[in-house]
């Protein structure tokens, strides 16, 4: 993954300043906000990428393998460490939370990095995610786009909500709330207000997903 993007990283980066971009970057931080989370305490990202949830969500840390995303990420004050999901090199009970937003679906062990969040998150931390549904129509035109080849889209798998809400219950956690984003069609307009729906809605683009941890 890091080939992939460490060549694409500034494309990548200011996809988010288009107009499509800043519609559909500010739909799914908005789900995210609405579950409640003030990401109080030690917060990480896991694929924090170029730092643009983290620094909207006022999270200070992030861990990513590419070496290029996290120079971008550190310019916007994140406290950066190149790593995989499935290794973090932290302590156990490092952290009150976790986000992982549009990451999951590029982490091949997936089971593996829900275990190494598990270890690193203290007594009833918070693991927040934020995900492309594999069976919404957002999920089904970004799996057509990786068919074609799409640089950023050929290294994502994309997982139906309810199995990946069952992969993250069986690391240990349950889930607390959900929300629901994304309704108006892939390349159309954008909703001058997006939708947004509690719970996790048939058909919804993006999905905000906030789990609490439980197990030892």
């Amino acid at each position: 993954m890091t080939l992939v993007f460490d060549p694409i990283a500034e494309t990548y980066d200011q996809w988010f300043d288009t107009a499509e971009g800043q519609a559909i970057f500010e739909a799914e931080l908005t789900c995210l906000r609405s579950l409640g989370e003030q990401c109080q305490g030690r917060w990480l990202e896991v694929g924090v990428g170029t730092g643009r949830f983290a620094g909207r969500m006022g999270i200070t840390e992030g861990i990513d393998p590419s070496p290029r995303m996290l120079e971008i990420a550190a310019g916007r004050g994140i406290r950066v460490y190149e790593g995989y999901a499935e290794e973090l090199p932290f302590p156990d009970s490092s952290f009150d939370g976790i986000l992982i937003a549009l990451a999951l679906c590029f982490i091949p062990d997936i089971r593996q990095a829900l275990d190494q969040c598990h270890r690193i998150l203290r007594a009833e931390g918070s693991l927040l995610l934020g995900d492309i549904p594999a069976d919404s129509q957002w999920g089904k035109a970004y799996e057509k786009e990786k068919a074609e080849g799409h640089p950023v889209w050929e290294q994502a798998s994309f997982l139906p909500a309810s199995e990946l809400a069952a992969l993250v219950d069986k690391a240990g956690f349950h889930l607390k709330q959900a929300a629901s984003t994304l309704f108006w069609e892939p390349g159309g307009s954008p909703e001058i207000e997006p939708r947004l729906e509690t719970g996790i809605i048939p058909g919804a683009g993006f999905l905000g997903l906030l789990f609490k941890k439980t197990s030892p």
